[in-house]
C-alpha cells in the first residue's frame, strides 16, 4: 500500500489494522458528549498525527486510521469518511463538511481482480484552510491546495489550485 502498488485488501495484517480502526472508531462514536467538544482518546491514538484543537463529530469512519495525519484546528463534521488505504494530510484550519468523503483506495479494474481485493492507493493531500462542503468527495490521488473551496456535493477527481473553488461532478472551478 505504501509504495502506491497494487495490492490485496483481503490480506490478514490489513484486517488485523481495519479491526484496531474499528475498535477506536467504535469507542469515539460511542462516547458520551464532552462540554467543551474535545477529540477522543481512542482517535487521537490511531491517527499518524493530531494537532492541537481538533475536532472529529461522530459518527466518524476511517478504513485504517493510522495513515491520517491532522494540523492543527482541524474540523470533521459528522458522517465523514476517510478510506486511509494511504497517507491522508489535512492541513491547519480545514473544515470538512458532513457527509464529506476522503478516499485512497481504488479497486481494480479487471473483474477478476477485483475479486481478488486487488486495489492501489494513492494519497490524498489537503492544504491549511481548506473548506470541504457537505457530501463531497475527494478521489484517490488529488491534492487540494492552501484556502481551496470544494463545494457540496462536489466529485473532485484533479488537483484543486490554491484558492481555487471547485464544483459539480466532476468539480470543475468556478
Amino acid at each position: 500500500m505504501a509504495a502506491a502498488a497494487w495490492y490485496s485488501c483481503l490480506d490478514p495484517e490489513l484486517e488485523t489494522l481495519r479491526g484496531r480502526a474499528r475498535r477506536a472508531i467504535h469507542a469515539h462514536n460511542r462516547q458520551p458528549p464532552a462540554e467543551p467538544a474535545t477529540m477522543s482518546a481512542p482517535l487521537r491514538a490511531l491517527f499518524a498525527a493530531c494537532g492541537p484543537d481538533c475536532l472529529v463529530e461522530a459518527p466518524f469512519h476511517a478504513s485504517y486510521g493510522c495513515h491520517i495525519h491532522l494540523g492543527a484546528r482541524v474540523y470533521i463534521n459528522a458522517n465523514c469518511v476517510i478510506l486511509d488505504s494511504a497517507r491522508v494530510e489535512i492541513g491547519d484550519g480545514t473544515m470538512i463538511g458532513t457527509g464529506a468523503q476522503i478516499i485512497c483506495a481504488q479497486h481494480h479494474k479487471d473483474p477478476a481482480e477485483r475479486a481478488r481485493g486487488m486495489e492501489i492507493a494513492l494519497p490524498v493531500t489537503i492544504g491549511s484552510d481548506v473548506w470541504i462542503g457537505a457530501g463531497a468527495i475527494v478521489m484517490p490521488g488529488v491534492t487540494l491546495g492552501r484556502g481551496a473551496i470544494v463545494g457540496a456535493g462536489a466529485v473532485v477527481t484533479r488537483d484543486v489550485a490554491e484558492g481555487q473553488t471547485v464544483v459539480g461532478a466532476p468539480a470543475r472551478p468556478l
